[in-house]
């Protein structure tokens, strides 16, 4: 067994539970959390959705939104202006371009305003089961740590992900990386005395 299986054992076995921690009922629902997420809680963005999606659950209910009148309903999210105005111009597009369904392959998705490859990953893996591994801030961080996956953009660590996981498992681990990053491998102050995990992380053996 290779360290990367063995993290990922051992990362199963902590989070076996593992799950998105944003709320959503439907695909796009999701889609718009994710989007309002970008340099956000999810804590944030479910108190945000839980009042936005109670009307506006659907493109066609949020394209009868105005700009400012969106803005409002997420100003608390940070960069509403450009989140609102992303949120607009997907749900047209869906409407539009795709009968009113958010398309369920990695290419349409990021045909969507304010979609990029992390967006895309997280709606086409959660959403619609497809094996993805969207790369945020934690998954980021604990992959260069591990050093299952190293890289200085997050475009070099999802490739170094992909090449060392196995494809039907993708999604798995980025629920698992997620959680450790936000339970144990902080930022600024990881929980290293914790860590069941150091004995294979470069930042701990470093130290």
């Amino acid at each position: 067994m290779n360290n990367t299986e063995e993290i990922l054992k051992e990362l199963a076995a902590l989070y076996p539970d593992a799950s998105p921690a944003l709320r959503f009922n439907s695909p796009y629902e999701l889609l718009v959390a994710v989007i309002l997420s970008a340099q956000c809680t999810d804590e944030r963005v479910n108190k945000v959705t839980e009042v936005l999606f109670r009307e506006h659950s659907t493109p066609e209910a949020m394209v009868t939104l105005s700009q400012s009148e969106l803005e409002r309903y997420i100003f608390s999210c940070g960069f509403y202006r450009n989140k609102a105005a992303h949120i607009l111009s997907a749900s047209h597009d869906i409407i539009d371009k795709f009968g009113g369904e958010v398309p369920n392959t990695l290419e349409s998705l990021k045909t969507l305003a304010g979609v990029g490859q992390k967006t895309a990953n997280v709606v086409f893996a959660v959403a619609f089961g497809g094996d993805a591994i969207a790369v945020d801030t934690h998954v980021f961080r604990v992959s260069n740590r591990l050093g299952i996956a190293e890289g200085n953009t997050p475009a070099k660590v999802e490739e170094g992900l992909c090449a060392a996981i196995p494809k039907d498992t993708w999604s798995k681990a980025h629920h698992y990386l997620i959680y450790h990053g936000r339970r144990v491998c902080h930022s600024q102050k990881p929980d290293c005395a914790n860590c069941t995990l150091k004995s294979f992380c470069k930042f701990y053996i470093g130290k």
